[in-house]
């Protein structure tokens, strides 16, 4: 900790004015704490300016004596791969509220926007003006425009397009004294320190320039020669590009516009080795194409594995394990003929290259759209291979002269071939830059880390590149005076003196006044490997990708986040502070205060499983939010309310057979439950039970069953409160000519499990039997509502129980169909209905939607399936009080816009049932329930 006290600064900052949030809570710290990088440094203070004047109240009062040393540091969407915005000290959250667009002007080209704001958030606001801001990045749906300009990030295209520093019109800072904006007259009080940083960078200029490469991804970050132009004045606020908060916190970005393309094209060719594809990128830049990127052959396979190639068309995939690099070209134009004449050339070219398999051309938006996806995902796989050393970003984004490309990356390999080690490689070929991430166990390996450092920093020296080409310096600024020479570093040190002379914002990064900064591997490492077998190895294996931090309503990952912009409230966060709890008690330790902010932490977790399926290492919070409950409640007597919530599943069996003695006085049990458990809303009345003909019952599964029998599994919250949908189902499957039977209900635990209660394995085990029985029938097992199928497909193999096969009903129903059984044609008028799938749904099976729509086109009825997240009920979630205002805001944010018309809707999950009725007024039909509605009419 700083010598300084985190509660003295507070307290200074509540009576300055400062109106966001001020936070020590030890999970937010440790989220803080790491990127994606290899680093951890813990902060002592958080705090999220709400606006611009917020951030001079911040800086006015850490420029007080008492505060004048404490470290201060801008923090973005925090995906930086070399620990740029870690450090001590305070830090600046600007993504949580500082992400607004403040103005723009589509004709003049140009947009003003907060720090915080996500690039495809920005992207997605000017498409319908016909422009856009470039680079595009792989990390679009998290990175802010902040971080971009402070690391110069750049991305897909930047050989038209320029990296960021490229497409900043100017920038405005905040100050003690106020906000100094580069688009305005500066004030009097700014003229000393202008005219200090620029007597330094005009000392500077000639030796920075010779030091400097002239290549498209262009050194920048004190950047003199930009700053000081040959024709004379002084653009100060090009230091700040690539500075990486060093010089001081922005609060304002003027970003340059650019006309969007009226049309695209992307070619995906695959090729047999990385070698050949390599090769490609010299003869196919001769098209002018936009983009020109490789992924090779292990990056391949891992996406292979996880089933995300089945995007790419079937001539693109590897068959027989016969594995492919691939290169992808994009062309984008006006003039559909020159275009068109380009990629015939660029085609027929590719044709005739050594190595090349197949090629596919993508017209369509949403298509090109996929197939970049396919890319992205690739690189975020990286960190799920398996074993203790995982492909790390350290030395990933070297750029050298296109021409040198080959030879640059034999030298590199020989690098990695000596010291013994695997690696994944993909890039962007057109500029010279690859991205090699070679696997270490950080660990043990720090050694070879160096090693490789060093080595491949001389390389890039020995081909005519740069060691820092897209993703930013941070800790490897280390290299900094070694490559721009003594004289240009004195200058970028006058410079940083002008501008922060206490060396006080980020320190340690790029330039040190009075000390050198500290090389790459005397900064703090986060800890990479969990013990063999560890609960909660998958904390310990999240690398800071941040996929989880995306910012668009209709992505599932992840709720908490998308409705408090909190990054605690993500399984990044949630990783990080369970990986520091961890640490403690396998030290047999326990640190309270960080027990107490996670378990807080804990507890706004939804449980929707989206990370256990979208996040590409699979850090599955629900999971091992169960673990540490396990562990919790060894030492402290459970909450009331989920111990009255574990019991009611157990006995649920017992509920249900009273149930038609409690429906008369059900309302008031309901309220009693309610003040109980801290819920509200719960469900109005209990299921009435199902006539004899449509139950199975464990004596009935010994008899032989009638042609087209189908077995439906209900949870026990179906049960008991869903009635609706369990005669939406049977008479849906009725009407498809099917003999549907709902199985005697039994409990799968999924209370116990979410509650990490040592009872659901018996639990699970006794039901995994009652399914055994039943699928020994030889009858299809469909499961009613989507959370318990999944739980059954993800939670139980984990728990190294096995089950025979359950269905979703659409499952069930499209392998009818290609097994070429044909439904009657159901006659449908109105509006085409809307059909909304549980988010547990969309990320486990994310076939689900398409599913459906297949079902309902084989009975002639159109429907619409709107991309959402997250309702916002989840379970008991949305029920309980003190998750209100998060539910609700989950909702408004992506189903309500979606709702808001005459169409029917329909939703497979009973939790989305619920909520929408609850929150929208709006009644809610299982999808079975409209089949028997139309087949009946």
């Amino acid at each position: 900790m700083t010598k300084q006290s985190p509660p003295d600064l507070t307290l200074a900052l509540r009576a300055a004015g400062f109106r966001g949030e001020i936070e020590t809570d030890r999970a937010l710290c440790s989220a803080m704490s790491t990127d994606n990088s290899v680093y951890q440094v813990m902060p002592d203070l958080v705090v999220a300016p709400m606006d611009a004047a917020d951030m001079v109240t911040l800086e006015r009062v850490m420029a007080e004596p008492r505060f004048a040393a404490m470290p201060v540091t801008a923090r973005g969407g925090g995906t930086g791969t070399n620990g740029q915005s870690l450090s001590r000290g305070v830090i600046v959250d600007t993504r949580r509220h500082m992400h607004r667009l403040l103005d723009f002007d589509a004709a003049e080209g140009w947009a003003d926007v907060e720090p915080g704001m996500v690039l495809d958030d920005l992207n997605e606001r000017l498409r319908p003006h016909g422009v856009f801001f470039a680079p595009e990045t792989s990390t679009s749906t998290r990175c802010t425009i902040g971080g971009m300009v402070s690391t110069d990030a750049s991305g897909k295209g930047s050989r038209v397009y320029g990296k960021t520093s490229d497409n900043i019109l100017g920038l405005e800072i905040a100050r003690p004294e106020g906000l100094l904006s580069s688009l305005a007259p500066a004030p009097n009080w700014a003229r000393p320190t202008l005219d200090a940083a620029e007597a330094a960078a005009r000392s500077g200029r000639a030796a920075f320039i010779a030091a400097t490469p002239r290549l498209n991804r262009r050194f920048t970050g004190y950047d003199l020669e930009r700053a000081c132009p040959e024709a004379g004045g002084f653009e100060w606020w090009r230091l700040f590009l690539g500075a990486e908060g060093t010089l001081g916190l922005v609060s304002r970005i003027r970003v340059a516009l650019r006309p969007l393309a009226r049309e695209k094209r992307l070619l995906v060719a695959g090729f047999a080795s990385f070698r050949e594809a390599l090769a490609s990128a010299m003869p196919l830049a001769e098209f002018e194409p936009t983009a020109i990127e490789v992924m090779d052959e292990r990056v391949q396979k891992l996406a292979d594995g996880a089933g995300i190639l089945t995007r790419l068309p079937p001539a693109l995939r590897a068959s027989r394990g016969q594995p492919l690099a691939y290169v992808f070209i994009e062309f984008n134009g006006d003039d559909a003929t020159d275009l068109r004449t380009r990629l015939s050339a660029c085609e027929t070219s590719i044709h005739a290259l050594p190595g090349a398999r197949a090629i596919h051309m993508a017209r369509d938006a949403a298509e090109i759209r996929e197939l970049w996806a396919v890319r992205s995902a690739g690189v975020g796989l990286l960190g799920k291979v398996d074993g203790r050393a995982r492909p790390v970003a350290f030395v990933e984004d070297c750029v050298v002269p296109p021409e040198n490309l080959p030879a640059f990356l034999d030298d590199f390999l020989a690098v990695l071939d000596a010291q013994g080690l695997d690696f994944g490689i993909y890039g962007h070929v057109d500029v010279g830059c690859l991205h090699v991430r070679p696997a270490l166990n950080i660990d043990t390996d720090r050694e070879r880390l160096v090693a490789v450092s060093d080595a491949v920093f001389e390389l890039t020296r020995k081909h005519g590149g740069i060691f820092w080409g897209e993703h930013g310096k941070g800790v490897r600024g280390a290299y900094l005076r070694d490559w721009i020479g003594a004289e240009a570093y004195a200058a970028l040190q006058g410079v940083k003196a002008a501008f922060d002379p206490a060396g006080r914002c980020n320190p340690g990064k790029l330039v040190g006044l009075d000390a050198p900064v500290p090389a790459i591997d005397e900064i703090p490492f986060r800890p990479f490997n969990a013990p063999e077998g560890d609960a909660l190895t998958r904390a310990f294996r999240c690398n800071g990708n941040a996929q989880c931090l995306s910012y668009a309503a209709a992505t599932p990952m992840c709720p908490s986040f998308k409705a408090t912009a909190d990054l605690r409230q993500s399984p990044k966060g949630r990783a990080d502070a369970l990986r520091a709890w961890r640490q403690a008690r396998l030290k047999g330790r326990v640190d309270a205060a960080l027990e107490a902010d996670l378990t807080a932490t804990l507890d706004a977790c939804l449980g929707c499983k989206a990370c256990a399926s979208s996040c590409p290492v699979q850090v599955d919070i629900p999971a091992m939010r169960a673990a540490f409950y396990a562990d919790l409640y060894t030492r402290k007597a459970r909450p009331l309310a989920d111990r009255l919530m574990l019991l009611a599943e157990r006995e649920s069996v017992t509920l249900q057979a009273l149930a038609p003695f409690m429906s008369p006085v059900w309302p008031l049990l309901a309220r009693i439950g309610g003040a109980l458990t801290g819920t509200v809303d719960l469900p109005k009345a209990l299921a009435p039970a199902l006539p004899r003909a449509d139950r199975i019952g464990a004596a009935d599964l010994a008899r032989p069953l009638p042609e087209g029998t189908v077995i439906v599994i209900e949870d026990w919250f179906s049960a008991l409160f869903d009635g609706a949908a369990r005669t939406d189902a049977l008479a849906g499957l009725k009407a498809l000519g099917y003999r549907p039977r709902m199985l005697a209900m039994r409990p799968a635990g999924k209370t116990a499990q979410s509650l990490g209660d040592p009872r659901f394995k018996t639990m699970a085990n006794r039901f995994a039997r009652h399914l055994e029985a039943a699928a020994a029938t030889g009858a299809p097992l469909i499961g009613l509502d989507p959370a318990v199928v999944m739980q059954l497909r993800q939670d139980y193999p984990q728990a190294g129980i096995a089950l025979p096969p359950v269905l979703l009903p659409q499952e069930f129903l499209s392998r009818e169909i290609a097994a070429g059984r044909r439904f009657p044609d159901l006659a449908a008028t109105g509006p085409a209905p809307k059909l909304f799938s549980h988010c547990t749904e969309t990320t486990g099976a994310p076939e689900a939607a398409a599913d459906w729509r297949r079902v309902f086109a084989a009975l002639g009825v159109e429907i619409d399936t709107p991309a959402t997240g997250c309702c916002g009920m989840a379970g008991l979630f949305g029920h309980k009080t003190r998750h209100q205002t998060v539910s609700r805001r989950l909702f408004d944010m992506s189903w309500a816009p979606k709702i808001g018309d005459e169409a029917p809707v329909l939703a497979t999950g009973f939790s989305c049932r619920c909520q929408t009725e609850r929150l929208a007024s709006v009644p809610a039909r299982h999808p079975l329930g409209l089949i028997a509605d139309l087949a009946a009419a």
